[in-house]
Order: structure tokens, then sequence, then C-alpha cells
């Protein structure tokens, strides 16, 4: 075995990219920058954004539940 020859391999080889590296840097390059840019954004709104209303009840749903609970209802 010749180490020129060697040499001249490794270089030859070395110029072209695997593709499968390259395809690894163009599915993976986008989503990790997804994913990073929706990390940011929920982080930005748990900080900014106020606190989500809750619904109000309604009066038959209270009702139902206070039915379920065994609690008697006034004004009835």
């Amino acid at each position: 075995m010749d180490g020129e020859d060697f040499a001249g391999k490794a270089a030859a080889e070395a110029k072209g990219l695997n593709p499968g590296l390259i395809v690894l840097l163009v599915v993976g390059g986008p989503l990790l920058v997804f994913l990073i840019a929706n990390y940011v954004l929920y982080v930005y709104a748990q900080k900014n954004l106020p606190p989500r209303k809750k619904k109000p009840v309604s009066k038959k749903k209270l009702k139902r539940e206070k039915l379920k609970q065994g609690v008697p209802v006034p004004g009835e």
C-alpha cells in the first residue's frame, strides 16, 4: 500500500459532501429553527400576555353540579 494513494483517496472523498449530511441539514435545520422559535414565543407569551379569562358557568350547569354533590339548590 502506498501512502500517497491513500491520501489521494481521502482528499477525493472529502471534496464531495455526503448526501446523508445534506438531507440531515435540509430537514434538521428548519425543524430545529421551528422548535426554538416556538419555545421563544411560548416564553414571551407566558411573560407578556394576560391570563385567559375563565368562561362564565351557566346557572344550569351550577345547578346540575350541586345536584351531583347532593347539595340542595336554594329556591327549590
